[in-house]
């Protein structure tokens, strides 16, 4: 085996405190634009009972994580090939036994994360929302963590209870922020400076050591969004100079060259 083929993935959970902030939207159009860049990148639908990265991409699957999950079809099966040129695992929406982290799914997404992760560049988890136990483990098995968040009152609570969450009992000290749907520009040094130091005086006194937010990015609210996402299209496939898509595209850009710093 050679170095290359032998070496271990970085693993990015994309996540976020509460539903509708874009977060599938963003792990999609940024697995595309990451792949642009030359990186080959898997995007794994980790919103195991809630699923809709398939919608985002207009994909069918017949063979999804489910599939994988109880024995029916190898791993290989169900690794699909998505518009942007990057590779997607689906799982099945609608399955009540995935809203529970039991041992078994535990193990089974351990298995498949560890068999994926030496034959790309980059992995996205694409996690459900909030703080439930099945978000939580999903998040664990990342090496970095993106937050995604608008700049609304109720998502930026929601991002700080799960940022404290993911500090105080994963040991995280350092996380990613990507302000979505952003009104003007600057916003999300604004928002970055709101949430960092409310941790800096709520969180961090209850810490062993600091907890830093790091800004990858802002999306500005852009209505070519929200026309791709009706015509179940990536925004870097349908209107690459959108400016939401040019956002994407810089996020993805510090992101590599964060990894190489």
């Amino acid at each position: 085996m050679t170095e290359a083929s032998a070496r271990r993935s970085r693993i990015l959970a994309v996540t976020s405190g509460k539903g509708g902030v874009g977060k599938t939207f963003v792990a999609a159009n940024l697995a595309a634009a990451l792949a642009r860049l030359g990186e080959r990148v898997l995007v794994l639908d980790a919103d195991l009972g809630l699923a809709n990265l398939d919608v985002v991409l207009n994909l069918f699957p017949k063979i999804t994580l489910h599939d994988v999950f109880t024995g029916r079809h190898a791993l290989d099966d169900a690794i699909l090939p998505a518009p942007g040129g990057f590779s997607v695992l689906l799982a099945g929406s609608g399955m009540v036994e995935y809203s529970r982290m039991t041992p078994e799914v535990r193990d089974q997404l351990q298995k498949v994360i560890d068999e994926v992760a030496p034959r790309f560049d980059r992995v996205l988890l694409d996690t459900g929302a909030g703080i439930s136990d099945v978000v939580l483990y999903t998040v664990s098995l990342a090496d970095d963590v993106l937050i995604v968040a608008t700049p609304e009152p109720t998502s930026l609570t929601d991002a700080y209870a799960t940022i404290k969450v993911l500090a105080t009992t994963q040991g995280r000290r350092e996380v990613q922020l990507l302000v979505n749907q952003a009104r003007r520009p600057g916003e999300g040094r604004n928002v970055r400076a709101q949430l960092q130091q409310v941790l800096d005086r709520y969180v961090g006194p209850t810490l062993d050591g600091s907890l830093r937010l790091t800004l990858v990015g802002e999306v500005p609210a852009d209505g070519a969004v929200r026309e791709a996402v009706q015509r179940r299209q990536l925004l870097l496939e349908a209107m690459p100079g959108a400016l939401a898509a040019q956002a994407v595209m810089t996020v993805a850009t510090r992101l590599l060259a964060a990894d190489e710093a």
